[in-house]
């Protein structure tokens, strides 16, 4: 069994709900979900045009190798209704590996550590919140010393994710 943490995101439709959907279809043969931060609401980084996002981080154990468990949330994210027209663009749901173990994975189509996460407070921010002194495997800082170098980028803290949604 592998830890690996993943990003996810949404800035279209019922955002939270999205979010809600995708963790719940991440469990399955080969993946536990663990564990998962608050949820940061957080402007758009690229294309600016688009609504703000809601983004989380997950903790999960996992039997799947890299590419397998990049197959699983690509998967989903086609079942979820994602269509990847416009870079950076708006999406129901968008899942990220952002670490596997201490995995080093450089292919044409999978690159762990992520190579954008260290930049981006909306993943540090949550991935802080559940372990702070994980230390990325390729540059050795810890997720709390590479969220020092990105406070001027605008996320809030928008709470836990409830686990139901309540009309």
């Amino acid at each position: 069994m592998k830890l690996a943490y993943l990003g996810l995101g949404s800035n279209l439709g019922d955002r939270e709900e999205a979010l809600r959907e995708a963790l719940k279809k991440l469990e399955g043969p080969g993946v536990r979900l663990l564990r998962v931060s608050s949820v940061y609401e957080t402007e758009p980084i690229g294309f600016s045009n688009q609504g703000w996002f809601l983004n989380l981080c997950a903790e999960v154990e996992t039997t799947l190798f890299p590419k397998q468990l990049l197959q699983r949330t690509q998967r989903l994210e086609r079942e979820m209704g994602r269509r990847r027209t416009v870079k950076d663009g708006p999406r129901i749901i968008d899942i990220d590996i952002l670490l596997y173990g201490n995995a080093v994975v450089h292919t044409a189509d999978l690159k762990i550590p992520h190579p954008l996460y260290g930049e981006r407070r909306f993943v540090l921010a949550p991935l802080a919140e559940l372990k702070p002194t994980l230390r990325d495997p390729e540059t050795g800082k810890s997720v709390t010393e590479m969220l020092g170098n990105v406070q001027a980028q605008k996320i809030r803290l928008a709470g836990p994710l409830n686990p139901c949604r309540t009309n």
